[in-house]
């Protein structure tokens, strides 16, 4: 996975803000959004986001945070990039799972704009020129 600045989006007007500049960007899930919206809804979302900017550089990633299930059940569905906190029970089983069938598993979310934050929308440009990556490669497992 190519390591792209990440933006937190919680719907289709923050992918479009996120997504406009033209830039590579990970479009990260609010915390624990597998818990309270559903791994369909981001799927959904994810392919709506595709569908609009289809030459988009943008990867997604999923916070599934404690739930190993809710991990489980995004991996079916197809989802590729997943938040798992590494004390969630079953951890160990969805990183087997993941590290077989080529699914990155990050361990912490990494630094994001949240574009639900007062003034995200003015930081946006900033925020993606930044030179550094924020996936930090000792947060990723699988």
């Amino acid at each position: 996975m190519t390591p792209h600045p990440a933006i937190v989006v919680h719907g289709m007007i923050d992918v479009r803000l996120a997504l406009q500049p033209r830039r590579p960007v990970l479009l990260l899930s609010a915390p624990g959004a597998a818990l309270f919206a559903g791994c369909g809804f981001w799927l959904a979302l994810i392919q709506l986001a595709r569908r609009e900017f289809p030459d988009a550089a943008m990867q997604d990633a999923l916070d599934c945070a404690d739930a190993s299930g809710m991990a489980l059940g995004a991996i079916r569905i197809g989802l590729r990039t997943l938040v798992l906190r590494p004390d969630a029970p079953g951890f160990a089983a969805v990183a087997a799972i993941a590290e077989r069938d080529g699914i990155v598993l990050l361990a912490a979310r990494p630094p994001a704009l949240d574009l639900s934050a007062h003034g995200a929308a003015r930081r946006l440009d900033a925020w993606l020129a930044q030179p550094d990556p924020n996936i930090d490669s000792a947060a990723r497992l699988g």
